[in-house]
């Protein structure tokens, strides 16, 4: 038995990088992933690597995530899909690097919604089916940066917006409790997703800068990230609530 069998996973940012391993990996544990991507090619190739590999996936795209009417669309669309939700991953974000005082208001603005709105908007409009199921599980994707600072990249806005959702986290975890609803947070390191592989290149100096901080020295996987998540969404983990793991490679240990 799967350890995920017949749950009901809502997924934001499936359409590559960490939330294209997520549906992958949570439909491997027998989940029924709903998947939601600003963009739709991307999605729909996410949802053809699940499809097969045997999975089973619902993909809903292009959705922008800032917007609360579509994402209010989007719950809904996901709780008809399968008949009720589970899970909410709240993968997707945005967002700006920069130093003060160069970080321009527009700068900060696209950062807090990009990375503190979304999981908000999602949790909002997800919360009253999870309460109408008996309980769930929001699993919220943060960062290190919301626990420590960083020289590379400078990350003012980052720092705050990851902070923010680390709060967030706890706070629905004390709202939830007495409706059954558990709420955790991931904080990863740096990753080496498509994107951020394509960005650095074989620039080795920028990417020794970047993992400087940790006691690794090297970027996480994916799938290093994802495969906590999907034992957290789980009923093994049922005793976890309120908590924000590290998956940082020890950066935030010195």
């Amino acid at each position: 038995m799967a350890t995920l069998d017949e749950k009901v996973v809502l997924i934001t940012g499936t359409g590559g990088g960490m939330g294209r391993v997520a549906a992958q990996i949570f439909a491997r544990e027998g989940a029924r992933v709903v998947g939601a991507d600003i963009h739709a090619p991307a999605n729909e190739e996410t949802v053809g690597l699940v499809r097969g590999a045997g999975g089973e996936m619902t993909g809903i795209a292009p959705v922008d995530l800032t917007d609360p009417h579509q994402v209010e669309r989007l719950v809904e669309d996901a709780v008809a899909a399968y008949g009720g939700l589970d899970v909410v991953y709240n993968n997707a974000a945005s967002l700006r690097f920069g130093r003060m005082p160069d970080f321009s208001v527009e700068d900060w603005r696209a950062t807090v919604t990009g990375e503190l709105d979304i999981p908000f908007l999602v949790s909002k409009y997800a919360w009253p089916h999870l309460v109408r199921r008996g309980g769930g599980v929001i699993l919220n994707v943060a960062s290190m940066a919301g626990m420590i600072a960083g020289h590379n990249p400078p990350m003012v806005g980052h720092t705050a917006a990851n902070a923010g959702v680390i709060g967030m986290t706890r706070q629905l975890a004390l709202e939830g409790a007495p409706h059954g609803i558990r709420s955790v947070a991931i904080s990863p390191g740096p990753v080496l997703t498509p994107a951020s592989a394509r960005d650095l290149g074989d620039d080795r100096a920028a990417r020794d800068a970047i993992t400087a901080k940790t006691l690794l020295k090297r970027f996480a996987e994916p799938e290093e990230i994802v495969e906590l998540a999907a034992f957290l969404a789980s009923d093994r983990a049922a005793y976890i609530t309120g908590a924000n793991y590290a998956v940082d490679g020890g950066a935030s240990a010195w």
